[in-house]
């Protein structure tokens, strides 16, 4: 095993990418999860308070992107674990690592929940790209898939969103 600062196991594999690479691609796979883990528990804050004419319909929008989410952290960890990193996923090493703004806890009205969680999907979506770049760059095209396939995704619940919000 090797040391790094934020994650410290490396765990031996067979795999043929370079220890550094495999360091670097599990730090950033890691500070993705933190974010993802992050955004979902937002998007149930949203789905229990939200209020309004439109609460059924979102509430369900919100449970669903939730379960998406849930998904994409599994894809996450999994690639994780399979460069021989330690996984990060407890919610505190979220909280602790998530690059994504604090949720408002004042908004009830069902746009407000929408257009917040745009906001932040937005956000999430711009760093998804630059973890597909990253990946690249170090030539692990294994992540970039992953990261691809979650951004497209991301992009889809946010053209969603931005079409509720459309008028």
């Amino acid at each position: 095993m090797s040391q790094s600062d934020d994650y410290p196991l490396l765990h031996a594999t067979r795999i043929d990418i370079p220890l550094e690479i495999r360091t670097y691609v599990t730090t950033i796979l890691n500070q993705t999860l933190a974010c993802t883990v992050d955004l979902r528990s937002q998007v149930k804050q949203a789905a229990w308070n939200v209020k309004g004419i439109a609460c059924i319909p979102l509430h369900v929008l919100f449970d669903t992107i939730a379960v998406e989410l849930d998904a994409y952290t599994e894809l996450l960890a999994e690639r994780i674990t399979v460069l021989g990193g330690v996984v990060r996923g407890t919610i505190r090493m979220a909280a602790t690592h998530s690059t994504i703004p604090e949720y408002p806890d004042d908004i009830v009205e069902g746009n407000a929940h929408v257009h917040a969680l745009a906001e932040r999907f937005a956000d999430y979506a711009k760093a998804l790209r630059s973890c597909i770049a990253h990946a690249a760059d170090v030539e692990d095209a294994d992540t970039a898939n992953v990261y691809t396939d979650i951004s497209r995704g991301i992009d889809k619940r946010l053209s969603l969103m931005e079409a509720h919000l459309y008028q």
